[in-house]
């Protein structure tokens, strides 16, 4: 099987493997092209940015400058609003509910390595789908880490790592991230 099979089925693969290289070069390629677009000119990015995400809904605002290794992999909901520097390291799936809104400078990321350095040489690397549910607000500067299911109505406060399951209807803060509290 092919590394790029192996990373698509969510199976250990080889990240420098030239297949793998050459998606992620292109998605940094677009994503350049987007970071250059002028604000004003919603017609031209919103086109450059359903080409390099798998889907979108209806009304969405993405603050340049994006970071995707690979935006195929990227399910945006209705009424989606990212603020500056939203990373997606999406080799794994990424879907993102309805009435979504994300601060500046947030981190997805749905790729891990190896705990032992024997894989960590041989440049190993598996993706977790991260899932994000309806009515989320994540605060700027948040980390969501690879694997994660965030329920619906959802606020997320600045500056946590998101590392474990979030329930509905939860306010959570701090590193690692907790629920403070029920809204």
């Amino acid at each position: 099987m092919k590394e790029i099979e192996k990373a698509d089925n969510g199976e250990w693969y080889c990240y420098s493997d030239s297949e793998i290289v050459s998606r992620k070069l292109h998605a940094a390629r677009a994503c350049e092209e987007f970071n250059a677009l002028a604000p004003t000119d919603d017609e031209i990015r919103t086109a450059k940015i359903k080409s390099i995400i798998g889907s979108c809904g209806d009304g969405f605002g993405i603050q340049a400058p994006i970071h995707f290794d690979y935006g195929k992999n990227i399910r945006l909901g209705n009424d989606f609003a990212s603020n500056y520097n939203l990373t997606v390291l999406g080799m794994g799936k990424v879907t993102i509910g309805n009435h979504v809104m994300i601060g500046s400078n947030v981190d997805i990321y749905t790729v891990n390595h190896p705990m032992d350095p024997e894989g960590r040489r041989k440049h190993l690397a598996k993706a977790f789908p991260v899932t994000i549910g309806n009515d989320v607000w994540i605060g700027g500067h948040v980390t969501i880490t690879p694997g994660i299911t965030i329920g619906n109505n959802v606020v997320i406060a600045a500056g946590a790592v998101v590392s474990k399951d979030v329930p509905d209807n939860s306010l959570i803060a701090g590193v690692p991230g907790k629920v403070i509290r029920e809204l």
